[in-house]
């Protein structure tokens, strides 16, 4: 079957995690262990980051509801994708796990530049910071998952 989509053609996608539920079982475990022992403010916010920038409205979606549910303000979900310009509404520790976030999804030098792993390692431990890449690259694989599916965000 196929349908218009923006003037283009677009065929119906596969739920990948019905066809293989492996990786869905994969997936979700990767995401445990990437959540543990990280601030989970923090990490909303890196997966609704990482999510704006690959453009997935289904995780982009769950995850700003799961970060109102742990009490994140309108205002600072309005602002997260220009959170380099809000001044002190993040803090340090916020602010540098968003700009990790921006340079592992973007990686347009090809690397992460070291002043962003620099600034990143200043406000977390060791572990906090393993975790904190662990996260973004975590919703990086679930983004490319959904978004070459297109996977649809729910209809409330």
């Amino acid at each position: 079957m196929t349908q218009t989509l923006n003037n283009r053609h677009a065929v119906d996608r596969l739920n990948i995690y019905k066809v293989s539920p492996e990786i869905y079982d994969a997936m979700m475990k990767l995401s445990g262990a990437s959540a543990k022992d990280i601030d989970p403010m923090i990490g909303e916010l890196v997966k609704i980051r990482a999510s704006q920038i690959n453009h997935c409205a289904f995780c982009l979606d769950m995850h700003v509801a799961d970060a109102r549910k742990q009490g994140e303000t309108e205002q600072r979900l309005a602002l997260v994708a220009a959170w380099e310009e809000a001044g002190d509404l993040f803090t340090d520790r916020e602010r540098a796990a968003l700009e990790l976030t921006e340079a592992i999804t973007s990686l347009h030098d090809g690397h992460v530049p070291d002043a962003v792993y620099a600034n990143a390692a200043e406000v977390f431990t060791e572990k906090e910071l393993a975790q904190v890449i662990a996260m973004a690259v975590t919703i990086n694989a679930w983004n490319r998952f959904n978004v070459a599916t297109r996977m649809p965000a729910p209809r409330r």
